[in-house]
């Protein structure tokens, strides 16, 4: 494994330390992998949306643009 230093803010620092004092992870170091891990998992599913969209606009089914479409898609999750 590569060692790194990185700087967090105080309010991240006190969360973090707050998550491992809860026993929600053994360190720190485990909890911003495991959260570098959520935000990959989530780019896959993002390029994988991406990825539909622009076939889908592209087929002609659909006159709206790919910023159309999210923007839609968005609003019918927050309703």
């Amino acid at each position: 494994m590569n060692r790194q230093s990185i700087t967090f803010t105080k309010p991240n620092d006190d969360w973090l330390k707050e998550m491992v004092a809860k026993q929600e992870y053994s360190s720190k170091s485990e909890l911003v992998n495991d959260l570098i891990r959520q935000a990959r998992n989530q780019q896959v599913q993002i390029d994988w949306i991406n990825k539909k969209l622009e076939r889908a606009e592209k087929s002609g089914f659909t006159k709206m643009s790919k910023a159309d479409i999210l923007k839609e898609s968005k609003s019918r999750i927050n309703d």
